[in-house]
C-alpha cells in the first residue's frame, strides 16, 4: 500500500512556495519530501519536522541550528540547505536534493567493499567533516544514514541535525545521550560530551563496517552495544576480513581510540592519515575483493539515532533514523570468488613434473630479481608516503631515503597550514637515483587581503576590489567635509582583512559636505532655478503642472523640501503651479441649508453660514458668490439664511 496517499502535505503548497510531490523517509523527529520549488522551478528535498515535536522548543532550536550551521559550510561534499522556515504548525528545512542511494543500502547490498572504494568513499565524508571541524562545528551523528551517495558518483554528508558549536557547550541535554549507539564514542556515552574526537570515532566505525560489512559490537539491546563501546576496543578489521593490510588496521585503531586524546585531533588529521595508508598500499591490496559479509541479524535499534538515559541500565532506542533522500540506484555484487585457486587445480595434471619445475621456476625467479634489483633498486629510490607530515618532516623522511626536495606552495582547505598535501612523483612512485622530490605545502585555506581604497573614486575602487579576486558589496552614502564626493570613505571589513576569494566588500561612499536646501516655493521658476544652481544643486522641471495657491508660473512644490539635507550636485525637482483651480459656483438660494452646505462642500469650497439675529428660518435667502460664477477650489462661501 502506498503510505504516501495518506499523508497530509503530499501535493500541497507549504509556505506558498514549496510544492510537496512525495515522502522519501520517516524519522523520529522529520519526514523528509521531493518537493518543487515553484518560484526556483527547481527539485529539492524538504525536511519537515514532526507537528507533535514542533511544540518543543528546544528540537525546534536543533532544527534552526542545522539550518545555519549547514548554510555556512558551503562545502561540494554537504548537503546544502536552501532554506528554513515555519508554515503553522510545520517547521522545515529546504534541501539540496540528491538523488542516488545512501551508504547502509550499499552495505546491505554489497556486504564488506574492496579497500579502495572504502577510501574511496571516507576521504569525502572527511573533507566534508574537516570544513565542518575548522568551522568549529560537530556533527555527532556520523552513520552509513547519513552519507549519500549521488547517481554521479558525489558523496555528500547529510543531516546535521544534531550538530552543535565547538566552542558552545557539546554536552547533550541534561541526564540523556543524543546520537545512534552503534557509533556513540566512549566519551559520549559516559561523560555526554562530543568534540571532534567524537566524529572521528564514529568514522573510524563506519571504516570498519565498510571493510568488513558488519558492526564491530552488536548485541541484543542498545545497552549491550554501548557497553561494548565503554569496555572494548574496537577489533582490527583484518580479523573478520583475513588479508586486509594492517595499515587499515592501524588506520581504524588509531580514529576509535578509546581515549579520545589518542585519537586525530579532528577529520582534517584523520583525512591525513587515510591518505597516507591509501599511499603505502599496492594497487593489488587497494583491489583486493572481500568475501561477501555475513551481517549480523538485529532489529535495526543500533542504527537508529536515539536519546538514550545516561545510566547503562536504562538505556533506550528511541527512533530517529533519518534515512536516505532516495533510493534510486544500487551497485553491482561483486563477482564470486572462484571455488579455489588456479595453481592447486593445475597442480593435481602436473603429476611427477611439479619438483623439476618448480627448481627452474627458483632459479628463474633468483635470476630475474637480481636482474630487477640492479635495474630498479640499483638506479631508483621509491618516494615514500610524506601526506599530511609538516615539511620539516617531511623532508627529514625524504632525506633518510637518499632523496633531495624542493617545495612550492598551494591552497589547501583541509591540509593544515605548513603540511604536504601532495608530492610528485606521488608516494610510492620512482626517482632515479638519489634525485629530487616536490613537495606541495599547503598554506591553509586560499584567502585574500582587502586593498585600501579609502579616499580613492569609486569605480577605481570597485577595480582595485575585484582584481584583488573579492567582490563589490553593498554601496551606501554618507556626508563628509574631508573626502571628496564618489570618493570612498569605508569599507567593511576593512583594508588588510583577509577574507577568500569571491568574499563581498560593502563600500560606504562620500556624499561631499552637507547643504541645507533653501525655500523656492511661491518663487518664480526663474529666481529658484537661479538661487539652487548658486547653491550647487542641479534644478529639474517636472513635466506635470499642478493647481496651487502659488501664481499660475510660479513654483508650487519642491523635493526634497526646505532644510533637507543634500550634497552639491543632488538634484531639486520644481513643481509649477497652474494657479488656482476655479469652480463655478452653484444656486443654492432658496434651498435648506443642510442642502446648500453639502452641495459647496462636495465641489471643495468651504462654507459659513450667517443667521439673521430674529427668528431665522432654516432657507437660504443668499449667497456670496453669485450661482454660475466661478470661485477658486478651497474658497470660502458665506450663505445667509432667511429671517422674518
Amino acid at each position: 500500500m502506498d503510505t504516501t496517499l495518506q499523508d497530509p502535505l503530499v501535493g500541497q503548497l507549504l509556505d506558498g512556495r514549496y510544492r510537496v510531490e512525495a515522502r522519501i523517509a520517516v524519522g523520529g523527529m522529520a519526514t523528509v519530501y521531493r518537493a518543487v520549488d515553484t518560484r526556483l522551478d527547481r527539485v529539492l528535498a524538504l525536511k519537515v519536522m514532526h507537528p507533535a515535536l514542533a511544540a518543543d522548543g528546544a528540537f525546534v532550536d536543533r532544527f534552526i541550528r542545522e539550518a545555519k550551521s549547514v548554510a555556512r559550510l558551503a562545502h561540494p561534499n554537504v548537503v546544502g540547505v536552501f532554506d528554513q522556515g515555519t508554515d503553522g504548525t510545520y517547521v522545515y528545512l529546504a534541501m539540496e536534493y540528491v538523488a542516488g542511494c545512501t551508504l547502509r543500502d550499499v552495505l546491505r547490498e554489497r556486504g564488506a567493499l574492496q579497500p579502495r572504494a572504502a577510501l574511496d568513499i571516507l576521504e569525502p565524508i572527511l573533507a566534508a567533516l574537516g570544513a565542518a571541524h575548522r568551522a568549529a562545528f560537530v556533527h555527532r551523528d556520523m552513520k552509513p544514514e547519513n552519507v549519500l551517495i549521488g547517481d554521479d558518483g558525489r558523496v555528500k554528508v547529510a543531516d546535521f541535525g544534531l550538530v552543535r558549536a565547538v566552542d558552545n557547550n557539546t554536552t547533550a541535554s541534561t541526564g540523556s545521550v543524543l546520537g545512534t549507539v552503534s557509533y556513540l564514542a566512549p566519551e559520549q556515552i559516559e561523560h555526554g560530551t562530543a568534540d571532534t574526537p567524537a566524529d572521528v570515532y564514529a568514522c573510524g566505525v563506519v571504516l570498519y563496517e565498510m571493510l568488513t560489512g558488519a558492526k564491530p559490537h552488536t548485541g541484543g539491546t542498545p545497552a549491550q552495544v554501548l557497553y561494548q563501546h565503554l569496555h572494548d576496543d574496537i577489533p582490527p578489521p583484518s580479523e573478520t576480513v583475513p588479508g586486509l593490510p594492517a595499515v587499515l588496521d592501524d588506520l581504524v585503531a588509531a580514529a576509535t581510540a578509546r581515549d579520545p586524546e589518542a585519537r586525530p585531533a579532528d577529520a582534517v588529521a584523520l583525512l591525513g592519515l587515510a591518505r597516507a595508508a591509501r599511499a603505502a598500499m599496492s594497487d593489488a591490496e587497494l583491489d583486493a575483493m572481500p568475501p561477501r559479509a555475513q551481517t549480523v541479524a538485529h532489529d535495526g535499534s543500533e542504527d537508529r539515532t536515539s536519546v538514550l538515559p545516561r545510566s547503562i541500565e536504562a538505556r533506550a532506542a528511541r527512533a530517529a533514523d533519518d534515512a536516505s533522500y532516495a533510493r534510486t540506484t544500487r551497485l553491482e555484487r561483486p563477482p564470486a570468488p572462484p571455488a579455489g585457486p588456479p595453481e592447486a587445480a593445475a597442480a593435481g595434471r602436473r603429476g611427477p613434473r611439479r619438483p623439476v619445475l618448480a627448481l627452474l621456476g627458483a632459479v628463474l625467479v633468483i635470476l630475474v630479481g637480481t636482474g630487477v634489483w640492479y635495474i630498479n633498486s640499483g638506479q631508483f629510490s621509491t618516494v615514500p608516503a610524506v601526506l599530511d607530515l609538516t615539511r620539516a618532516q617531511a623532508e627529514h623522511k625524504l632525506a633518510e631515503a637518499g632523496l633531495k626536495t624542493k617545495a612550492r606552495q598551494d591552497f589547501s582547505d583541509v591540509v593544515e597550514r605548513g603540511h604536504v598535501i601532495g608530492t610528485d612523483p606521488k608516494p610510492g612512485g620512482r626517482v632515479r637515483g638519489n634525485g629530487t622530490v616536490t613537495l606541495t605545502v599547503s598554506r591553509g585555506p586560499e584567502h585574500t587581503k582587502v586593498p585600501n581604497v579609502a579616499g580613492i573614486p569609486l569605480d577605481q575602487a570597485k577595480k582595485q576590489i575585484k582584481d584583488a579576486g573579492l567582490t563589490v558589496g553593498t554601496v551606501r552614502q554618507e556626508f563628509s567635509d574631508e573626502t571628496a564626493q564618489g570618493s570612498v570613505l569605508t569599507t567593511e571589513p576593512g583594508p588588510g582583512s583577509e577574507r577568500r576569494p569571491d568574499s563581498a566588500v560593502a563600500l560606504t561612499v562620500s556624499k561631499g559636505k552637507k547643504l541645507d536646501v533653501p525655500e523656492v516655493t511661491g518663487d518664480s521658476v526663474e529666481d529658484a532655478a537661479k538661487e539652487l544652481t548658486e547653491k550647487g544643486f542641479k534644478v529639474k522641471i517636472a513635466d506635470e503642472r499642478v493647481f496651487s495657491e502659488e501664481d499660475k508660473g510660479d513654483v508650487a512644490r519642491q523635493s526634497p523640501a526646505k532644510d533637507a539635507p543634500a550634497a552639491k550636485g543632488d538634484t531639486i525637482t520644481l513643481t509649477v503651479s497652474k494657479g488656482q483651480e476655479m469652480v463655478e459656483v452653484p444656486d443654492v438660494t432658496g434651498d435648506k441649508v443642510d442642502d446648500a452646505k453639502k452641495k459647496l462642500s462636495d465641489l471643495g469650497f468651504e462654507v459659513e453660514v450667517k443667521k439673521p439675529f430674529f427668528f431665522p428660518k432654516d432657507t437660504v435667502d443668499k449667497q456670496s458668490v453669485h450661482g454660475g460664477d466661478e470661485a477658486p477650489k478651497g474658497s470660502k462661501i458665506t450663505i445667509t439664511l432667511k429671517g422674518l
